[in-house]
């Protein structure tokens, strides 16, 4: 059976040519959308997307290439950059009727948000981001065996074929193994919702590959052209993460200040999946983030 947010509509909303993403809708008020990360789909986002449906319109959709959304192939590299991530969900909320909007993201989803934001700076009023670094400060802290920590993301920057090969043959354990280090609190997944997760890592290996090797390739091209041109998110930002930078040696808020001109940094003592791990926490510092 399906699992689905409780009190959520679904539809399918073409966002380009030949996408369509599965998206959840509920509440009424100024709108906000809610991305997911990896290895999951918008059900992660089940606790705080009911929450902030009593005041928001709550905009909860699969990123292209995951969960029921469309999966379209890649020939050239680019159908999975965050540019192209980002649009989707640019014409998802102009299609739903909002022309600006506020934008959270987790792992993945937050990457797509950090680029709507530097691209789309008229449409995205506000910015959360869960648990990452842009994109080119990630890369540079994976240095020596502390690298370790991102094997994944070497694994699915190597050019098409073995990755997939290698990911396909055992999707299971190569997805569940993040489900089930990444959580502190591993009840917070429970098995239905980790079966959904497994489910759907299982059926979309070549485009998650592709949104990863894009992270290699065509969103670091992007990225330093933006820094070069000393572009800014010029919204309130809030970023949320666990202490990576105590972890492996880096100062996290330092380097997100070049990147934002309005930052709210915090650190969390939950796990990677965070907005299922501590969802009070994570919508007190949405409903924070969209005072400001």
């Amino acid at each position: 059976m399906t699992i689905k947010i409780s009190g959520f509509d679904y539809r399918r909303v073409d966002v380009a040519d030949g996408v369509a993403l599965n998206t959840a809708v509920a509440g009424t008020g100024s709108p906000i959308v809610l991305l997911h990360g990896f290895p999951q789909t918008h059900l992660m986002w089940r606790h705080v997307a009911a929450d902030l449906a009593a005041d928001h319109t709550v905009i909860v959709p699969d990123l292209r290439g995951y969960g029921d959304s469309d999966k379209p192939a890649d020939p050239d590299g680019s159908a999975y950059s965050k540019r192209t991530m980002a649009a989707d969900i640019v014409a998802l909320a102009a299609a739903l009727g909002h022309d600006r909007f506020a934008l959270a993201g987790h792992d993945r989803g937050a990457h797509v948000a950090i680029r709507a934001g530097l691209d789309h700076p008229e449409v995205v009023t506000h910015l959360a981001s869960l648990d990452v670094l842009p994109t080119l400060d990630s890369w540079d802290i994976l240095r020596g065996r502390s690298a370790a920590v991102g094997f994944h993301l070497f694994l699915m920057a190597l050019p098409p074929g073995l990755p997939e090969q290698m990911i396909g043959a055992s999707a299971d354990a190569f997805f569940g193994y993040f489900l089930d280090t990444w959580a502190n609190n591993p009840d917070a997944i429970p098995a239905d919702v980790r079966e959904a997760y497994l489910t759907a890592s299982r059926n979309a290996v070549p485009s998650i590959v592709a949104d990863y090797r894009a992270t290699a390739g065509i969103d670091i091209e992007h990225d330093q052209i933006d820094r070069a041109a000393g572009r800014q998110l010029t919204m309130p930002v809030t970023v949320i993460q666990q202490d990576w930078g105590s972890a492996l040696g880096f100062d996290a808020a330092a380097l997100w200040r070049p990147w934002v001109a309005d930052l709210d940094h915090r650190t969390v003592t939950s796990g990677h999946f965070m907005a299922e791990e501590s969802p009070a926490e994570i919508v007190k510092s949405l409903r924070e983030l969209l005072t400001r």
